[in-house]
């Protein structure tokens, strides 16, 4: 991008409490392809619970000796609220925005009583404080807001005017924008070798939300009929995962090409490149950055039909509950793989090329 004549030396305070993963990718990106001026304050991405209640007045102490910025943007494990009180007075005339990577009320938890709805309550006041908002996704803007009223109601004598001007007050202050994906590596990398069968890819998080179960009973079954496919298993695994992923290293190992997370990237495109199929049996998804870039390598996206994905893929890429093994089927005894300009068209939309813009306006713009 060329400056922006109106905006060349604008500065932009990002305080990001859980610098790592998709959050520092997004930052990246944002420094990369937006003409402005950022300083970031961060932590590093642990302990999520401790930076969420804390990183208010731990970032405000610093901001104390700081040149006034002329936007503060947070990401939601900054509590907005508790940081307008406790920062330096400037604060009150500089405008806040607040980007949601997530929220707390589907964030997964294994079993409900345990949820902490306290976190769920500091996103809704962060967005209640922030002067703007960004949503990943349209669901995850839509399960935010649902799951706000949801516990609001529960304070059946504190809830003030009518649940509808808080949610109008939210709504109105917030767009949908994707995070920008940078697709030059993976568009540089050359295609992978031809194999004899299908590969199916797998580059989630090794964790129970991902519905591990599913994935590979489906995989089970069409192993027992004959059906035949190899497997890529990518993605982080952590010291507590699922035990099914220890069966089927055992069940499978006829199966499988690669098993296991790489921490290069350029090995992670390589084996992406390897896929005709990326498959995903996801209870909960906020976006689906590993699905997008698996496409852009050219792996044909096999989705549920809710969650984020529809947002992102046509009706033909989705299935619908039942639906799995026969489409998965049916895709592995034929050439399922995408052409580069296939894959292009699905996925140019998601590129900071295209996004930057809209972010820039985002941030820029008027309350």
């Amino acid at each position: 991008l060329t400056p922006d004549p109106c905006n060349p030396d604008m500065k932009i305070l990002v305080l990001e409490p859980y610098y790592g993963g998709s959050h520092k990718s997004f930052l990246q990106g944002l420094r990369r392809y937006l003409p402005m001026r950022f300083e970031l304050l961060t932590l590093s991405a642990r302990k999520w619970k401790w930076r969420m209640r804390l990183a208010a007045p731990y970032f405000a102490e610093l901001m104390r000796n700081m040149e006034v910025p002329d936007r503060v943007l947070c990401s939601t494990f900054v509590d907005v609220a508790a940081l307008r009180a406790l920062a330096p007075p400037w604060i009150r005339q500089v405008e806040l925005l607040t980007y949601y990577h997530e929220n707390q009320f589907v964030y997964p938890v294994r079993v409900d009583d345990e949820r902490d709805f306290h976190f769920a309550l500091t996103n809704y006041t962060t967005a209640l404080a922030s002067d703007r908002l960004a949503f990943n996704s349209g669901y995850n803007l839509e399960t935010f807001l649902a799951g706000a009223e949801t516990l609001v109601k529960k304070a059946a004598d504190m809830r003030g005017p009518a649940w509808e001007d808080f949610s109008g007050r939210i709504r109105g202050k917030s767009v949908i924008l994707h995070p920008g994906l940078d697709f030059t590596d993976i568009d540089a990398t050359p295609a992978g070798p031809c194999h004899p069968h299908p590969v199916i890819v797998w580059n989630h998080r090794w964790e129970h939300d991902k519905n591990p179960e599913d994935f590979f009973n489906v995989l089970y079954a069409l192993d027992r009929q004959g059906i035949d496919f190899f497997l890529v298993m990518l993605g982080q695994s952590f010291a507590r995962r699922p035990e099914i992923f220890a069966e089927a290293e055992q069940r499978l190992a006829h199966r499988i090409l690669h098993w296991g997370y790489v921490k290069s990237r350029e090995e992670y495109i390589r084996w992406l490149k390897h896929g005709n199929l990326v498959v995903s049996t996801a209870r909960h998804e906020f976006y689906g950055i590993a699905v997008i870039e698996a496409v852009r390598a050219g792996c044909r996206p096999l989705l549920p039909d809710r969650l984020s994905y529809p947002e992102l893929f046509p009706a033909g890429f989705l299935y619908r509950p039942g639906e799995l093994p026969g489409q998965l089927a049916d895709l592995l005894k034929k050439d399922s793989r995408m052409t580069p300009a296939q894959s292009s068209t699905l996925t140019g939309r998601f590129s900071w090329d295209l996004l930057a813009e809209k972010y820039r306006a985002w941030i820029t713009g008027p309350p």
